[in-house]
Parts: structure tokens; sequence; C-alpha cells
């Protein structure tokens, strides 16, 4: 009965929206509007290695073009890879003019494409260095070294990540541990966030990052909740590259605006560099990343 009731008020509301008062509207195909979809202005593309969102690489870095394009007259646009991969891919097909990437990335690109090295940044810690860290829970009271993680469920950020992958890599490798040690290893996007947030759900029993991700995700959960099992070896830092197809005038113009953002005497500059979450930045080359070329080597991960 209530069903024979429903359909029958289904069927009045049907009727209802089918009578004849309300008239089908007469559409003219004789005028046309042309929508001309205009491409950006030529711009050089500036990119972040997505290791967080989108809004989180937006916030940290248009400051930096802002301030690029003023010093240098060269106007600059910040585009927005979805992954390592694509940003990878990317930078191969010129779409990508100035990169910022970990070291990792950065001899991918410059074996495979060409990159060159301008400059690389001094963190917040006052180092031109950095190290990937791995995390666990505190309440697991099953893993309290790095030894414990044999065997474990293990979330990295990306194979193409350096803290949040390579560097921790280094370290189990180091320490005799092999991949195929563990019980599962996942890839967490690109996204440092994904694999804090991961093994404090529970997910995944360690996790790698970047030192210094914790703090990007402190107000959306207990990061006293996480402990750092142990921290790799340091290595070079992230590093600002270049395309080959750019000339040398446009390159060194951009270098010497990096090169001179003065973190201690001049407040507009430690502005646009405390949003970045560096204190500066110094001179760098392709020489500086061989480390990186020989912990690859090692571990038996390809750069080429």
């Amino acid at each position: 009965m209530i069903r024979n009731i429903f359909f029958f008020f289904i069927i009045c509301l049907v009727l209802f929206s089918c009578r004849e008062s309300n008239k089908p509207i007469s559409v003219s195909l004789d005028k046309r509007q042309v929508i001309i979809l205009r491409p950006p202005a030529p711009a050089v593309t500036y990119a972040y290695l997505p290791q967080y969102s989108n809004t989180e690489s937006f916030r940290r870095h248009h400051q930096l073009v802002e301030y690029l394009s003023r010093e240098t007259g060269i106007p600059l646009r910040q585009v927005f890879p979805e992954s390592f991969n694509n940003y990878i891919s990317m930078f191969g097909q010129g779409q990508i003019d100035i990169s910022f990437s970990n070291p990792f990335v950065y001899v991918k690109l410059a074996n495979r494409y060409g990159a060159r090295a301008m400059a690389r940044v001094i963190e917040a810690n006052g180092k031109g260095e950095f190290r990937g860290q791995i995390i666990a829970r505190k309440d697991n009271q099953l893993i309290r070294s790095i030894e414990d993680c044999r065997g474990k469920s293990w979330v990295a950020v990306d194979p193409s990540s350096a803290g949040g992958y390579l560097f921790p890599l280094g370290l189990f490798v180091d320490r005799g541990i092999k991949l195929q040690d563990f019980k599962e290893v996942f890839f967490a996007g690109g996204r440092q966030e994904n694999v804090i947030l991961g093994v404090y759900a529970g997910l995944y029993e360690i996790g790698t990052i970047r030192e210094g991700s914790l703090g990007v995700v402190k107000d959306k959960i207990d990061i006293t909740q996480l402990k750092v099992i142990d921290s790799s070896k340091w290595y070079p830092g992230w590093v600002y590259a270049c395309s080959p197809k750019l000339s040398e005038d446009v390159v060194g113009k951009i270098r010497n605006a990096l090169l001179k953002l003065d973190y201690t005497n001049n407040p507009q500059h430690r502005r646009i560099l405390d949003a970045a979450k560096v204190i500066g930045l110094v001179a760098s080359d392709d020489r500086d990343f061989d480390p990186v070329r020989d912990l690859s080597k090692k571990v038996g991960v390809n750069i080429d």
C-alpha cells in the first residue's frame, strides 16, 4: 500500500512538471558567439617539486616567484606538476624552465635532460644540507630502533623522494636491511603529509620523511604521538636548476636575484624566505651532487 502511494506521488510530480503551462523555450542558433581560449602570456615557468599539496607549494613560493619577476624584469609563472614523475616529464618536455627540487630529482634531470644547477638553499637550521627520518607511532613498542624496522610495513613519499625515500634507504642498506626485508613498501603519492598521516592512523608501521616535515601537519594531528626512530646522513640541499634551453643572460639574472636574497639585513627578503622555509641560498654547480649519485648507485636506484 505504502509503495503504491509512493509511486503515485512520483507520477504526479512527473505529470505536474510536464504540464502545458511549462512551454519549451525556443533557442535560436542563428546568433553565435565564438569563445577564444587565450593561452597564458609567454613567461619563464617555475616549478616546485610537489612534495606537499599545491596549496602549500603556492603558499611557500608565490612571493619568491613575484620577487624574481620584479628583480629580473623577466615574466615568471609558477606551474604545478601533479606528481614527481610528472615533474620530471614536464622538465624533459620543456614545460619547466626553473626547477626547485630535491637533489635526487636534480641528478635525474641533469643526467637525462641536461639541467644545470644554479644555487642550493640554506635550510632554517642554518645548514646547506638536509636528511631523511624514519618515524613510527610513539606507542608502538615493537619499534624502538632501526633494526626493529625489519619485517614491518613501510610507507615512503615517492620513489624519487630524497629525504622521504633515497636517504633512508641508504641508511637501511648501511645497517644490512634490504628492500626485500620489509613486509611491504608503499608510496604516498609524493606527499610528505600522506606518509605522516598514514603512520599516525596506524595504516603503516613505519614511514620515511624529510626532516622538518612533521611541522606541516602539527595543526592537523598531535605530532607528539609520533617518534623519530633514526635519521640518515646529511646530503646536499634542495637545488635551483635551469633548463638547457634558457639563455645564459636569463640564467645569470635569475641566479643573481636568488643569491641577492638577504635574510639578515632586508625585512622584505626575510618575509619571502620565511614563506619558503629557507634562510638563504649559495652558489652551486653539478659537482655538489655527486654524493647523491654515489648513494643511488650503492642502493641500486637508476638515475639515468
